[in-house]
């Protein structure tokens, strides 16, 4: 695991004078990815490392803290997609109150330039920073040219017209599209969390799960998924239920997974679960025997989606 720091303050000597990745880097989709591949080519240049400088909470959620669960990612998995495209160690800076106040000239002086002696720095075109979001990559540019920094500031990357954006994956994935969004990401989207003391209800039906905790990850659309968990380093292929159980009169949400062939003990781990494809939207039936059945073909339903090339 990369090393993750959470203010600038406590980034030790062996870590600054790099080249400094900017950005809220939710999902690590494509686009970032091409801001990536373009900090490490200018980390070889330089013979330096690559940090990203990412924020926790997301500036987001600590402005409109009532906007309900919408992160793509949590730290966990941001830190581990960011180090698999070439990052060497993370800033997930502490968003709070006093960093929210921080003016865009003391964002590049004592952050940058003093915090972690960037000497280049690569951001989208639509980076903003510091106070009422006053700074831009203009005065970045201006800043770098006085202080002696580089600046790159990647053009919007596209497909089929289309900025990648996690906007744009968060609406798919509010429609159930699970494919579209992981052709976006250019990886599967997974919900990670702790599987936790359920009602065992699925045991005793023949279908056993592992309610895995939701946490802030943004909610997809609700139902059914053929799905894949990742158990002692092996993808497990299954189905997951996403919902509020609406047969059995439940009000709080769910994520169970259903894994196909496996008996093992899970609970109190933390779990990787891939939504592949979606299989259905969330339904009420009648009673357990009709639930049973529908079980079952969404079981089989999921087996043909993995089985097919």
């Amino acid at each position: 695991m990369i090393p993750v720091f959470d203010a600038w303050r406590s980034v030790p000597p062996e870590w600054k004078g790099g080249v400094v990745a900017l950005g809220n880097f939710d999902g690590v989709h494509r686009g970032h990815q091409a801001l990536l591949a373009r900090a490490r080519e200018q980390a070889a240049s330089l013979g330096a490392p690559v940090v990203a400088f990412t924020f926790e909470p997301h500036p987001r959620g600590f402005f409109v803290p009532d906007t309900g669960p919408f992160r793509l990612t949590l730290l966990p998995a941001k830190t581990r997609l960011l180090a698999g495209h070439g990052v060497q160690a993370v800033l997930a800076q502490r968003f709070d109150e006093s960093f929210a106040a921080l003016p865009a000239a003391s964002f590049i002086e004592d952050v940058l330039r003093k915090g972690l002696g960037a000497r280049h720095v690569v951001c989208g075109y639509d980076f903003t920073f510091g106070a009422r979001r006053s700074g831009n990559v203009e005065m970045l540019r201006a800043e770098g040219k006085t202080h002696g920094f580089g600046v790159t500031v990647l053009d919007p990357v596209t497909h089929e017209g289309e900025i990648y954006s996690s906007t744009r994956i968060r609406e798919a994935l509010r429609h159930g599209w699970a494919r579209d969004a992981a052709g976006l990401l250019g990886h599967a989207w997974e919900i990670e969390g702790t599987v936790e003391l359920g009602d065992q209800r699925g045991r005793t039906i023949g279908f056993p799960t592992a309610n895995v905790a939701l946490g802030e990850h943004l909610r997809p659309r609700f139902g059914v998924y053929a799905a894949r968990a990742l158990v002692d380093g092996v993808w497990r292929n299954g189905v997951a239920n996403l919902g509020k159980r609406p047969t059995f009169g439940k009000l709080q949400e769910n994520f169970e997974v259903h894994l196909f062939d496996f008996a093992g003990d899970l609970y109190g781990r933390v779990l990787r679960v891939a939504l592949v494809d979606f299989i259905r939207a969330e339904m009420k039936f009648p009673g357990l025997d009709a639930l049973k059945a529908q079980i079952a073909a969404d079981g089989q339903a999921a087996r043909d989606l993995f089985a097919s090339p």
